[in-house]
């Protein structure tokens, strides 16, 4: 039944595992010892908007800010390279928005104020709460549906992949210390719709092996369903990033670690979709009984004439 075409993934799931655990242990240690860079949306500050007449040189902003005082600042471009969004931790003090203008007019007198905001931190706390709200009702969402759809054995296994995808994509940016903020959040949850989806297209082939190899050992009909689903994981992987470099290299700072999440949760999603998801369904026992129908009582009855 099956060939030498078919690859051995399961016969490193115990290697994988071994990494699996070491990374999430890696990420809960710097997640709980440094944290994350939490952004403007999450802390609390001001945001100002200005424009230029010709394009901004985002360096030569942030030496005029430093030098005033304001040495924290995040300057990006907002738009146009004639736009400029600046974010900083201060509240807006009396003549903070003059103060700004002041210091970039010292080198471009054209500057003009478009628009200033301030996010206060107890709105920063609730969108906190309910981010992380918002990730526990979808997991528990995910659960329920492929516990239905499948069997409760696949829905451990999709749940464990999903929180071992946004573990690590939370590690990832409290290692590297790069700003979390609402996009990075949202990012978090396109993650989890992405590696669901994988998760799911694995998990549907091996239930229908299981039902139809029924002379096989479980580990080689899992073997055999990811080697049949491996070129279309590989293929919408591979276009999934060629999007997102794009928005990584062309879609300005305002959304790049939006695209630097989602192409570390494509990675991760992909990863966990074949070596644990899979593999929780081996640790877990699961059999072809699980997803065979009861029988009825009687039913040897039924067809009696």
């Amino acid at each position: 039944m099956f060939n030498t075409n078919i690859i051995n993934f399961m016969g490193q799931r115990k290697i994988a595992s071994i990494v699996s655990v070491f990374l999430v242990l890696g990420s809960i240690v710097s997640f709980t010892t440094k944290g994350l860079v939490l952004g403007l949306d999450f802390t609390g500050g001001t945001q100002i908007e200005v424009g230029y007449q010709d394009k901004a040189n985002l360096t030569e902003i942030r030496n005029h800010l430093a030098a005033a005082g304001y040495e924290n600042s995040i300057v990006v471009h907002f738009g146009s390279e004639k736009d400029v969004l600046i974010r900083m931790q201060d509240k807006p003090a009396a003549g903070l928005s003059d103060n700004v203008l002041k210091a970039l007019r010292a080198s471009q007198p054209s500057v003009t104020l478009r628009r200033i905001d301030f996010v206060g931190p107890q709105v920063g706390e609730e969108l906190r709460e309910d981010g992380g709200l918002g990730m526990l009702v979808a997991l528990l969402v995910v659960m329920m549906y492929i516990a239905i759809r499948f069997q409760y054995k696949f829905s451990i296994g999709a749940v464990v992949a999903l929180m071992h995808d946004v573990i690590l994509t939370l590690g990832f940016f409290s290692i590297t210390e790069l700003e979390f903020d609402l996009t990075v959040l949202a990012a978090v949850l396109a993650v989890i719709g992405y590696s669901l989806n994988d998760t799911i297209v694995v998990s549907d082939r091996i239930r229908e092996n299981l039902r139809l190899l029924r002379v096989s050992a479980v580990e080689a009909v899992i073997n055999k369903s990811l080697t049949q689903t491996l070129g279309r994981t590989l293929v919408t992987s591979l276009t999934t990033l060629l999007v997102l470099s794009s928005l990584f290299f062309f879609g300005g700072e305002l959304i790049r670690n939006f695209a630097i999440a989602l192409m570390v949760g494509v990675f991760i999603g992909t990863y966990s979709s074949i070596y644990v998801a899979s593999n929780m369904l081996l640790i877990l026992h699961v059999k072809r009984e699980d997803l065979m129908p009861p029988e009825k009582e009687g039913a040897e009855f039924d067809d009696r004439p």
